[in-house]
């Protein structure tokens, strides 16, 4: 389960990278995969 989590995570994370184009929208990206990771675990 952990494995599945960290993989969905990491994908998350790579793909979030993959679309922002400036510094402010890596923030951005960074606390939606943060967010999204945290709904996962509760």
């Amino acid at each position: 389960m952990r494995q599945t989590v960290a993989l969905v995570l990491a994908s998350m994370l790579l793909s979030a990278l993959a679309a922002c184009n400036t510094v402010q929208g890596v923030g951005r990206d960074i606390e939606s995969v943060g967010t999204a990771g945290k709904e996962v675990i509760h």
